[in-house]
């Protein structure tokens, strides 16, 4: 059993620390971090920390692609990487951090190209098997359409792969109606995709354009789990202090964890409800962690003690 985690939309994450930043003047910078980024890369770097069978994927290019790889490789060896190489160089996002506070500079992912895609689609499918499961995860590159993620979904459910996809706007609606296992939007995503006025109708809204189910994340405010025969609620109860970046990435990864190994069918309203616990417990534990892509489980085998989960 493999999970296979596709960022269509990878990056480099360079992160400059300094005391504090003079806008429109010369900064110098305390010191540099360079680390695999995309959400994708996240979700692959957790499952493999948990000892889980993990490929990732996504379009790399250029001197920055090759960066990517070899820092990835450093990080977290037990990830086999599956990359499709395209012409178009891989985008860096830039955090600034200084005493006060963030300041985020994400560069838009190069435009790839249809032929790029049909690799990139048959290099999944092409590794699927019944048991496994697909995550997607983050936004397409520019002039990406979202039918080209559609066939992915597709394809991957074709070969009785559980899907399940974290993005938003057309790619999200697109893998809905491609027939996706489990959509996680957050609360703002499922509003915007729909148009609900409440996160119920909004779950519902994508239930009926073709998902199976829905996980939608209200920060917080814990998760909102909609099958066509269930709803349920689950969260701490209390917020963490700590930074956000990477808990959804973890709720993916909780969320492939507890799909491994099934079919996808029959028994998915059930796997969910016993994965949310652990969904929420790996999110909050990423809060807690300094950066993305780890967490300690020790903090989230603690945290799931404390999860209420309930009907709706």
């Amino acid at each position: 059993m493999t999970v296979h985690c596709v960022t269509p939309n990878p990056a480099v994450d360079v992160t400059y620390r300094l005391d504090a930043v003079a806008l429109h003047g010369v900064n110098r910078v305390d010191r540099v971090t360079r680390r695999p980024g995309g959400k994708g890369v996240n979700v692959a770097r957790l499952l493999a920390a948990r000892g889980l069978d993990v490929a990732t994927y996504g379009f790399l290019g250029g001197s920055t692609g090759r960066q990517l790889r070899e820092l990835l490789s450093d990080l977290q060896p037990a990830v086999e990487q599956r990359w499709t190489e395209s012409d178009a160089e891989t985008r860096l996002t830039i955090a600034v951090v200084d005493d006060t506070d963030t300041t985020m500079f994400n560069e838009p992912g190069r435009p790839v190209t249809t032929t790029d895609w049909d690799h990139l689609v048959t290099a999944v499918v092409s590794q699927c098997r019944p048991g496994d499961v697909v995550t997607v995860s983050g936004s397409l590159p520019a002039g990406s359409a979202p039918r080209q993620l559609a066939r992915l979904v597709a394809g991957a459910r074709s070969q009785g792969a559980s899907v399940v996809v974290d993005t938003s706007g057309p790619a999200l609606l697109a893998s809905a109606e491609a027939g996706a296992h489990v959509l996680k939007p957050n609360h703002h995503e499922l509003v915007e995709v729909t148009g609900a006025d409440d996160i119920r109708a909004g779950i519902s809204s994508l239930l009926r354009a073709g998902c199976q189910a829905v996980v939608a994340s209200l920060g917080a405010d814990g998760l909102v789990l909609g099958t066509a025969d269930r709803h349920l609620t689950a969260g701490l109860g209390r917020a963490l202090t700590g930074n956000p970046t990477g808990a959804g990435d973890a709720l993916v990864a909780a969320l492939a964890a507890g799909l491994a190994g099934s079919d996808g069918t029959a028994d998915l309203s059930d796997r969910l409800a016993r994965a949310l616990p652990s969904a929420v417990a790996w999110s909050g534990a990423a809060v807690l962690s300094p950066v993305a892509g780890e967490i300690d489980h020790q903090v989230a085998d603690h945290l799931v003690l404390d999860v209420t989960t309930k009907e709706l």
